[in-house]
């Protein structure tokens, strides 16, 4: 077991709102972008930040989206398509949508519309 699964959700979230500020994105932004992937609206989100939940029971609570088999691409050189664990390729989804959205993609095109 990776020990991202075991962290939580809440000590991940300021790099990842670190990373899109530091591109001129948004925490409203990334918020949406996380939304759209878990189903979550912005009162759960927030209560999986507060309670600390792990990666492993956040994407276990989560309704993915369903078109969630449209983000392909790599992340640290893994196709997150090819990732072979169901939760880990759940997480690296996450990683591809903020790394997206850093890189001023248009949220159109973050959110597979």
């Amino acid at each position: 077991m990776s020990r991202i699964f075991t962290t939580s959700v809440a000590a991940v979230y300021p790099h990842y709102v670190n990373k899109v500020e530091k591109k001129g994105r948004s925490r409203a932004e990334l918020d949406e972008v996380i939304q759209w992937l878990t189903g979550f609206d912005q009162a759960a989100l927030g209560r999986h930040l507060a309670e600390e939940t792990t990666f492993a029971d956040f994407f276990a609570a989560a309704r993915l989206n369903p078109n969630v088999s449209k983000i392909t691409g790599s992340v640290c050189g893994v196709r997150v398509e090819e990732v072979e664990d169901p939760l880990m390729q759940k997480i690296r989804y996450l990683d591809k949508l903020v790394d997206e959205l850093a890189k001023g993609k248009s949220m159109d095109k973050v959110l597979r519309a």
